[in-house]
């Protein structure tokens, strides 16, 4: 998504730091931290991962839980995923 007011994408700094260190690096694999961050900025893929791990290791726990003989209703009052609004699905991630 653009920033309307500045005419640059989300990313613009994440690549001008990668650029940067990359016209300076005497080896490309010096710049790989910038790359890095870049890319996540782009696609978001270890934050989801990270978000998959919270959900799975959730359900791991409230599945143990229900073993134990505690209620469905329980186990949800203990803890609950709440989504923070950081990658939003079914919308347009092109713009």
């Amino acid at each position: 998504m653009q920033d309307w007011l500045s005419g640059r994408s989300r990313c613009f700094a994440y690549w001008q730091e990668f650029q940067k260190c990359y016209a300076k690096a005497d080896f490309p694999t010096e710049c790989r931290p910038q790359g890095d961050d870049y890319l996540e900025c782009l696609h978001h893929t270890k934050e989801a991962a990270r978000a998959k791990a919270i959900q799975d290791e959730f359900i791991r726990q409230a599945e143990a839980k229900a073993k134990e003989g505690q209620k469905t209703a329980d186990i949800l009052s203990d803890g609950v995923i709440v989504g923070v609004g950081l990658i939003q699905r079914g919308q347009d991630q092109s713009k």
